[in-house]
């Protein structure tokens, strides 16, 4: 997925530096492609979550009553969320890019008018 993501945002920008394209339906796939990444980020901040919380109760079960299984349980898991975390944090930023792209869409499509930029109308 996070080549996916990563190639598509650079293709995005490749249109952004065209002069002329049909910028409504870019747009649309825009959006589509925002919401299929959406509900992945949403699916792995959940994993992640998950993770995390299993995490903190096994330490804590360390803690309380270490055994060697509880130990390698909480390494195993900790193993686990690294990636998660990471692949989360790639996923969360690269998707507040697209939004940035599609305002940038958005003001090509319509020329220099008011658009709602970085928070801002401008």
């Amino acid at each position: 997925m996070e080549k996916r993501i990563l190639n598509y945002r650079k293709y995005i920008d490749e249109l952004l530096q065209q002069s002329d394209a049909d910028w409504a339906a870019i747009i649309r796939e825009h959006l589509i492609q925002v919401s299929f990444f959406q509900h992945e980020r949403l699916i792995h901040l959940i994993v992640t979550v998950t993770f995390a919380i299993l995490e903190v109760v096994v330490i804590g079960l360390c803690v309380a009553a270490f055994t060697p299984g509880v130990g390698l349980l909480a390494v195993a898991l900790l193993v686990l969320l690294v990636p998660y975390v990471r692949h989360y944090y790639i996923l969360e930023n690269e998707v507040q890019k697209m939004y940035v792209q599609y305002d940038r869409l958005v003001e090509r499509r319509d020329g220099q008018g008011r658009h709602f930029i970085m928070g801002e109308i401008v």
